[in-house]
């Protein structure tokens, strides 16, 4: 990680549709427009001045040594638990099978919550506990509302997840143990967002609900970066993601349009 002190290069946070700027020095949850996904932008001018891929390697290889591309403020610590750093594996086998010569799988199962959602929900955590949150809810299938809950549990805040009665017992009892409070619904996942979302506003907390918010992307955003350091700074020609809510599939996508633009990644950026 770079050192506390390391300036921030946001430059705005901005609606992905009208194009409406926000301040950055506010909590924010969607466009206060048009109610679109907020994107944080970066001074990518002064990003490059002050940093390079080879400054990124000599740091902890966690998500946290991209900080020049990361809306962490100067002297903000993050509310981390190591998360990132994953191995990116060969799959010679598969890839014979499907006329791929070089097939990777990149291993987030190494995340301390044991799935990506350690990511985005790390540095949506770290964000809303500098904005003066008191605590979170969001609805969950299982393994975000289980990120939230360890996150919350390492920021000191209290969490609410809310899940479709349905939801395996395992990943509820992942967010219980981190003391979490879990609520069911008979309904499905659309419903426990209705209900969480109502929930936020009565209880004076954050909806961590998928891309509710403009950090956890952000947070996701880090597989991309990953993805281009282990390849050599190339852009593979193509990612297979599940896609679920949808958040890391744009994060990796802005993670390669934010390198492009700053020329640290060969190719075109991949399908």
């Amino acid at each position: 990680m770079s050192a506390p002190g390391a300036p921030s290069f946001v430059s705005s946070i901005e609606c992905s549709q009208c194009g409406a700027q926000h301040d950055a020095r506010r909590l924010l949850t969607v466009c206060e427009r048009c109610g679109a996904v907020l994107l944080v932008r970066y001074d990518l001018e002064r990003v490059a001045k002050g940093g390079n891929p080879e400054a990124w390697a000599s740091r902890p290889f966690t998500m946290y040594r991209y900080r020049e591309l990361l809306p962490l403020l100067p002297g903000e610590e993050p509310v981390t638990l190591g998360e990132g750093g994953t191995p990116l594996l060969s799959l010679p086998r598969l890839g014979r099978r499907l006329g791929l010569p070089r097939l990777f799988g990149k291993d987030e199962g190494r995340n301390p919550t044991g799935t990506f959602k350690a990511r985005g929900l790390s540095l949506a955590v770290t964000r809303a506990r500098s904005f003066g949150v008191r605590g979170f809810i969001l609805p969950s299938a299982g393994n975000a509302g289980g990120a939230a809950a360890v996150y919350g549990a390492r920021a000191g805040l209290p969490v609410a997840v809310v899940v479709p009665r349905e939801t395996p017992e395992a990943a509820m009892t992942e967010a219980l143990l981190a003391g979490a409070h879990v609520f069911t619904v008979d309904g499905t996942l659309s419903l426990a967002g209705r209900v969480a979302a109502g929930a936020a506003s009565t209880l004076g907390v954050l909806d961590l609900a998928t891309l509710k918010e403009p950090y956890r992307l952000e947070g996701k955003k880090t597989m991309g970066f990953e993805l281009a350091e282990q390849l050599g700074w190339r852009a593979p020609d193509l990612v297979l993601y599940p896609t679920g809510g949808g958040t890391g599939l744009i994060g990796i996508w802005k993670a390669f349009q934010e390198l492009t633009a700053l020329r640290w990644v060969e190719g075109k950026g991949p399908r």
